[in-house]
């Protein structure tokens, strides 16, 4: 039986047990079965979570794009690998067929060869959801050059700070992007970030929108005529299994964002048997993931996994309101779209509109539905299964992270049995645990406690780029030889288990991880602000918002509170995103402390949720009386 396919929950159990009895021998047979190599590995694992070191398929050697791309070319050359749907439908779609994406990946390879791009170098990448950023980031792969993908919704602080932490040499960008009704300038964010980052010495631009924009003689070029001259054919540079593939930037709870480097052979492997098993892809089926390239799930379950498999994988451009709010069941119908897969987020706007939106498009083509980002909320749940998959679609409830690249808990469509709410069973491979907070591990279901991982599994990041003492102290600290994730869980009566949230200071606001000390950092430079406290509250749509508790210098200062909050709101876009503004905004006279002077993040989360009841005993702070002022002026 080859384990890559499972049908059945019997299987499903046979297959898991099988995998952590012997996760060496199960991986190396999945890895010779289902890939090309250049050579084979002389060990399958080696792993030390101390120090934490983790290795797999030391030895062996390949590129991941000869099995995303070349391997396909004899069988199945003439079918779309790319079908792009752009923001305009008027546009009309582009297939890309595993001929034309060879081609396009190698002339793009070439091109930044002849920009002094080598095996090694780090090139970002700072575009919309076009073609071209499947190509660079696949171009970048093909000669060994490790891609950091910045989302093109990041500031230009944000863009210089990723950019200068990994050293990129070269940046590919556009001059603009498309977002329902908005044309958005992406060139002149590039030029503020770049003027701080003086290793960049080549900007390659897109020409999207044909917006004007200005280009520095010497390092802008454009790149549609150097791709017009560059030679189509392009040999693919032959990696080691732990040689990076690329560096994708998450948030954290304290100081800058991490840089999480995963490596080249592990994560091809696990994106692509994560793909096959979670969204049951066959061969003549649709794909569709609504993310963007510029997560995690958009390189594992956009560009890797699906094209690891020959698979035909959409890419959009657009957002779900434009032109109207069913142009998501509209690009289902146009395309007869099989996986669908998208953020509880886009699932609660759309559920909030005429149902008329949904109904009018013929849905019968899916096959299974997809959730990443969040858990998901029981009655979006419903109104998912009910109105998109009229029942008959399976939800797969995705729980993962950027650091784990790829999908670690969720249910195998029509074989587990799914409950709403709940990610259900490990994948795999994968041998998840509940810890308590005396670092003792949970036995037992019906219990709750942080989550860990026991085990390493391919793709794990193995690292921060610049920093492997953070990414010790971040992940492999708090639990002795344990992956802790960062996440609280709860396991149920049949081992099912169900993300309860964030442990730490991150905030999933609309299936981003938000964290909230770059954001104070970020208000705090408000000349008026004297401190702040950011936390998060329930929201219909996002999931949570963020509230902000703000301390003036002087109290005189709230005398226009409307400009200060715009003005906040503004520095926290220049500084991170729009992404990260905050929805609720109160002036505080204080913040709760303790006496060692650590903000009660604790009751400040419980007062911008609207649960005063049981705040705990808070006479052992260090200014109790701010609580209640605090509670008496909250926004309700």
């Amino acid at each position: 039986m080859s384990n890559y396919h499972i049908k059945h929950l019997e299987e499903y159990w046979q297959v898991y047990r099988k995998s952590v009895r012997n996760p060496e021998n199960f991986w190396e047979e999945i890895a010779e079965e289902h890939f090309l190599w250049r050579k084979k590995w002389d060990k399958v694992l080696s792993w030390d979570f101390k120090k934490p070191e983790v290795k797999w398929f030391e030895g062996a050697q390949l590129n991941i794009t000869e099995n995303c791309i070349d391997r396909h070319l004899a069988t199945r050359g003439d079918k779309t690998a790319i079908l792009f749907e752009p923001n305009d439908p008027d546009e009309g779609a582009q297939h890309i067929t595993y001929n034309q994406l060879h081609k396009r990946v190698s002339t793009m390879a070439n091109v930044l060869k002849e920009q002094g791009v080598a095996k090694g170098d780090r090139v970002c990448i700072y575009l919309p959801m076009i073609p071209e950023l499947a190509i660079a980031v696949l171009a970048c792969a093909r000669i060994g050059a490790v891609h950091s993908v910045v989302f093109a919704g990041f500031s230009a602080t944000a863009l210089a700070t990723r950019i200068n932490d990994c050293d990129c040499k070269i940046i590919i960008c556009s001059d603009g992007s498309y977002r329902g009704t908005k044309t958005i300038d992406l060139k002149s964010i590039v030029d503020e970030a770049l003027d701080q980052c003086p290793g960049i010495s080549t900007s390659l631009v897109v020409k999207r929108t044909g917006g004007t924009v200005s280009m520095k003689a010497g390092r802008d070029k454009w790149l549609a005529p150097l791709l017009e001259t560059a030679n189509s054919a392009c040999k693919a540079t032959i990696m080691d299994a732990e040689d990076p593939l690329f560096i994708l930037y998450t948030s954290g709870s304290t100081g800058k964002p991490k840089g999480m480097v995963h490596t080249t052979a592990g994560y091809m492997v696990y994106s692509a048997y994560s793909f096959k098993n979670v969204f049951q892809y066959r061969e003549e089926d649709v794909y569709w993931c609504t993310a963007d390239i510029g997560w995690i799930t958009g390189h594992s379950y956009i560009v890797y996994g699906p094209l690891c498999n020959g698979a035909t994988t959409l890419m959009f451009e657009g957002v779900p309101s434009y032109p109207d709010f069913s142009r998501f069941w509209e690009i289902v119908e146009k395309h007869k779209v099989t996986q669908f897969y998208t953020a509880p987020t886009a699932i609660r706007a759309l559920a909030k509109e005429n149902l008329d939106y949904v109904e009018k498009h013929d849905l019968s083509s899916l096959k299974v539905l997809g959730t990443v980002g969040e858990p998901i909320n029981e009655e979006a749940w419903h109104w998912y299964n009910d109105h998109v998959g009229k029942k008959n679609s399976p939800i797969v409830d995705t729980w993962w992270q950027t650091e784990t690249g790829g999908i670690m808990i969720s249910p195998i469509p029509y074989s587990t049995p799914t409950i709403p709410t709940f990610a259900t069973l490990p994948l795999p491979g994968i041998q998840p645990t509940l810890m308590d907070e005396n670092a003792q591990e949970i036995k037992g279901n019906q219990v709750e406690g942080r989550l860990c991982i026991k085990f390493p599994w391919p793709s794990i990041a193995r690292t921060i780029y610049g920093n492997h003492d953070r990414y010790r102290d971040t992940y492999f600290s708090a639990y002795q030889d344990m992956y802790f994730t960062g996440d609280g869980a709860r396991r149920d009566a049949v081992g099912y288990y169900r993300i309860t949230g964030r442990v730490d200071d991150v905030i999933i606001v609309s299936g981003h991880n938000l964290g909230t000390a770059p954001i104070e950092d970020a208000i705090n430079e408000h000349p008026a602000v004297a401190e702040s406290a950011i936390v998060g509250f329930p929201h219909d749509i996002k999931g949570n918002a963020l509230y902000g508790y703000i301390t003036l210098k002087q109290t005189g200062e709230a005398r226009n509170q409307d400009n200060l909050r715009k003005e906040i709101n503004q520095l926290i876009t220049d500084r991170i995103g729009p992404i990260a503004k905050l929805d609720k905004i109160q002036f505080t006279v204080g913040l709760p402390k303790t006496r060692s002077g650590k903000i009660m993040r604790r009751i400040l989360r419980k007062i911008a949720s609207k649960d005063t009841s049981n705040l705990g005993d808070t006479s052992t702070l260090l200014n109790p009386e701010v609580v209640q002022e605090i509670i008496d002026q909250a926004l309700i």
